[in-house]
Parts: structure tokens; sequence; C-alpha cells
């Protein structure tokens, strides 16, 4: 797979899904990106849909699961890689969150084709934008279920960089530790997870396109609100290994729910390093 293919792909589904779709008050663009979805992934197997109320009104996940590679590793428990597919009103929500929808397709498109060591199961979740509500109903039914999981991805704004010195922000304290310019991915995880942000990073410095950092979050990450606000935080929650992974929201991105959030502001080769670091780092978990 070409740098250079993989970057048309990405940039022609950021297209796609950056448009006006908060569930309630862009219904048109909602329904697109919902059924443009379902079309993706259905190139690659059959699409299950998980239905769930919020304020008397019915919403749909979409999930697509991949077998590993082998039979007797398909008994294995999956790994969840999810995106949030809505957006905040009057934003197109190119960085939030179409770049994480555009690498969650292009990560199911590979590794329909060269199947991980674990199954994969892909999930677009909706309603991140109100309180979690898509990510953290699908983690209770899990946990009601007693389905296990190998570890929980969450793909939040993958595509903004700023290799400026200042550019990058933290909460209070840590910048004290990470580097000032934002032209890294970040991998904020549960202590469970270390082991797997170490092997991810590891796998991001093997590809070589885009550097990672990594921050452990203790106590379910309590102690560092800004740890908290994508969809893994349920998966935190409900006892599961679980890292976001992001470019760090608006600690570097000045569009951030912002009708500014728009594709131009991408750094489209940025986000084709992500998408290749993750690829190869859970092709090789």
């Amino acid at each position: 797979m070409s740098s250079e293919a993989l970057q048309g792909r990405l940039a022609a589904h950021v297209d796609a899904v950056a448009r006006d779709r908060d569930p309630f008050l862009a219904t048109q663009g909602h329904f697109y990106v919902q059924h443009y979805i379902q079309q993706e992934l259905g190139q690659w197997g059959a699409v299950e849909r998980f239905e769930f109320w919020v304020n008397g009104r019915q919403h749909r996940n979409f999930i697509l699961n991949l077998p590993g590679q082998t039979q007797a590793r398909a008994l294995r428990p999956p790994i969840l890689i999810g995106a949030h597919y809505d957006a905040v009103p009057n934003s197109p929500g190119a960085d939030d969150n179409a770049t994480g929808v555009a690498v969650l397709l292009e990560l199911a498109r590979s590794l329909a084709a060269h199947p991980a060591r674990y199954p994969v199961r892909l999930v677009a979740f909706d309603l991140e934008e109100l309180g979690l509500q898509g990510s953290w109903q699908y983690a209770a039914m899990l946990v009601e279920q007693r389905q296990p999981l190998r570890l929980m991805l969450s793909l939040e704004m993958l595509g903004y960089c700023d290799p400026q010195p200042n550019s990058q922000r933290y909460p209070p304290g840590l910048q004290y530790f990470y580097p000032n310019r934002g032209d890294f991915i970040a991998l904020v995880g549960n202590l469970k997870t270390i082991p797997d942000m170490w092997h991810l990073k590891r796998a991001f410095h093997r590809v070589g396109q885009v550097p990672c950092q990594w921050l452990p979050a203790g106590q379910r990450g309590k102690l560092v609100a800004d740890t908290r606000r994508s969809d893994h935080a349920p998966f935190w929650d409900a006892g599961y290994g679980a890292v976001m992974v992001t470019d760090t929201a608006n600690l570097r991105n000045p569009h951030y729910h912002q009708s500014s959030d728009r594709p131009q502001t991408l750094d489209l080769k940025f986000l084709t390093g992500v998408c290749r670091g993750l690829l190869h780092g859970i092709q090789t978990l």
C-alpha cells in the first residue's frame, strides 16, 4: 500500500464526512454520513447495528467484525477500534472527527485483506458529542453480556499538526514532560494498557512518519479531566483496557468545535502517517 494511495483515500473519506451532521439539527448530513459509513464498511463484511435510545429517539452505532489470522486465534477476544461520526452543531468537524472515521474505514480495508493476530471489531459511534452516549451504552452492553476485549482504541481527532514552537498546550504540569511542538500523535491509556501503548509507540517509530507520545492515566483519568474526553472513557469505567489516539484536540487545534474545522486545515501527510503507524501496531499486537 503506497502512502500516496492511502493519503488519497483518507482525503476522500474526510471530504465525504466533513459536513454539518449534528444528529438533531443537521439530520440530512447525519443520515448521509451514516449511509457512507455503512457502504464503506459493507465492502468487507456484514455491518451490524447497535441501536440505543436517547431522549426518546433511536440512534445507531455501526459495527464490522473482522477475523484474526487463524481459526484458533479467531477465538481470542477482539481488539475494538472505535471512532465517533457525529459532530457539534454548525461545524463540519473535519478533524473532529472525520479524521477518526477516515482512519477507521482504511483500517477496515487493510485488516480485511491482511488480518491481525487478534480479531478486530470496528465501531462507528454516534452521540459522542452528547455525553459519549453511543460508547457508554455499547460498553454497558458488553459488560452485561460479559464480553471480553483484548483492547479498545478510540480514534479521536487525528489530522491536525503544527510543528511551530509552543503550538502544543497541556493540562497544568504536563508541559514539563512533553514537547512544545504539536507534531506528534498522543496515546492516552489506563494503567493496564501501558505495555500496549509502549508497543504502539514502537510501531510508530518503526514506520517512521509520525512521532508518538504516550500518557498513562491513573484513576480512570479522573486526575486529569482532559484525558476522559472521548469514547474510551466508558470502557475505562467498565474495566476494559482502552487507549485514546489523538492529536490532542483543542490543546493544539484552534479550529476545535468551530465552523472553521474544515479539510483544508488538516495535514494529510500527518494523517496518513498516523494510519500507517496504527495499522502496523494493530497487526503486531
